[in-house]
C-alpha cells in the first residue's frame, strides 16, 4: 500500500542514532570481546569464535530509539543473524548477584543493560548479520547487542568489545549519568503513515494505516478515531512474532472538510498506549498518534 512502512527496513533505510563523531573502524582480525566482573570464567571471544558457533539464530525484530517523538521514524525492523545471548552469558557463568551488563563499545561508550532481560528474553543476541549481510559498520560492525523490548540506549550496544557484569547500584551507564531512566522497557506504540498529516486529497473512502509495536508482548488491537466519532477496530497484517511490528489498515469515507484521525494500540497482554502526551526524556515518549488532514 503506497505510504504504509513495509514489514522490513531496508539496511541504507534503518534509522541510526549514536554519539559517534567517526564511525569506528574495526578490523575483523583484531576484535576481541572481553567478558569482565561477575562471571565464574571470565574470557574473550575472536570474530571467530562467534562465527564459529554452532547456535547462531536468525529473528526478525523491530528497534526503536527512546528518542522516538509520537508519530516518529526512530524505529525498524530487520532480519539479524546472531549468537543468542543468554546462552553466552550463562556458560561463562554470570553470576546471580549481577543485575546490570555493562556494554562497551570501541568508541568509549556505555550501555547498561539489565541481566535478567539478557537472560531469559527470547531472542536477545549478540549481532552478527542484518538482512543477509554483515552487520553494517555504522549500525555497529563487527558485533552490536539486542535485546528486544528494551530502548536501544540500555539495549543495543554498538562496535561491542566489552561485557562487565555487575549492579545497578555500582555503574550508571553513559545515559543514566545524564538522568535517563536506567531501566527502560517499549511503551505500547502506534502510527499514521498515510495519509500524511496536513495532506489534501479527494474526499470519498481512502485507506488509513501504519505501524504498531510492543516488542515482546506483540500487538492485540489497533483503533481508529477520525473526530469525535466511535474507535473502530483496524485490520492487523499477520502476527509473525510479538518481537515484530505489525501493519494495520483501516478504510475510511472521508466527507468533504477537514479532520482529525487518531490511532492507538493494545498489546497482547492487555496494555492500552497512554492517551497523555509525554515526551521521550526520560524513559520513552507516549500519547495517542493524530494527524489533520482535507477532504476536497
Amino acid at each position: 500500500m503506497e505510504g504504509l512502512t513495509p514489514l522490513f527496513t531496508g539496511n541504507r533505510d534503518f534509522y541510526r542514532v549514536d554519539t559517534a563523531i567517526t564511525v569506528p573502524q574495526i578490523r575483523p582480525a583484531d576484535y576481541r570481546l572481553t567478558l569482565t566482573g561477575m562471571f565464574d570464567t571470565p574470557r574473550s571471544y575472536t570474530l571467530d569464535d562467534l562465527l564459529g558457533r554452532d547456535d547462531l539464530v536468525e529473528r526478525d525484530i523491530t528497534l526503536t530509539c527512546v528518542s522516538n517523538e509520537v508519530g516518529g521514524r526512530l524505529a525498524g525492523t530487520a532480519r539479524w543473524l546472531g549468537v543468542p545471548l543468554g546462552a553466552l552469558l550463562r556458560e561463562n557463568g554470570v553470576r546471580p548477584g549481577s543485575t546490570q551488563l555493562v556494554c562497551r563499545s570501541q568508541d568509549g561508550m556505555t550501555i547498561g543493560a539489565p541481566t535478567r532481560s539478557a537472560l531469559e528474553v527470547q531472542d536477545a543476541m549478540l549481532a552478527l548479520g542484518m538482512n543477509g549481510e554483515p552487520l553494517p559498520v555504522e549500525h555497529g560492525f563487527p558485533v552490536r547487542m539486542l535485546i528486544p523490548g528494551l530502548y536501544g540506549y540500555v539495549s543495543a550496544c554498538k562496535w561491542l568489545t566489552g561485557i562487565d557484569a555487575t549492579t545497578f547500584e555500582a555503574v550508571d551507564p553513559y545515559w543514566v549519568e545524564r538522568d535517563w531512566a536506567a531501566r527502560a522497557p517499549i511503551k505500547v506504540f502506534s502510527r499514521i503513515d498515510t495519509p500524511a498529516p496536513l495532506r489534501s486529497f479527494p474526499a470519498g473512502r481512502r485507506p488509513v494505516a501504519g505501524v504498531a509495536w510492543a516488542q515482546t508482548r506483540g500487538i492485540a488491537r489497533v483503533e481508529v478515531r477520525v473526530d469525535d466519532g466511535d474507535w473502530v477496530p483496524a485490520e492487523l497484517s499477520p502476527q509473525v512474532d510479538a518481537d515484530l511490528w505489525r501493519q494495520w489498515v483501516l478504510p475510511v469515507d472521508f466527507a468533504p472538510g477537514r479532520h482529525s484521525v487518531a490511532v492507538r494500540a493494545t498489546s497482547a497482554d492487555g496494555e492500552a498506549q497512554p492517551e497523555e502526551r509525554a515526551a521521550p526524556f526520560p524513559s520513552g515518549a507516549t500519547g495517542w498518534h493524530t494527524v489533520q488532514v482535507v477532504a476536497a
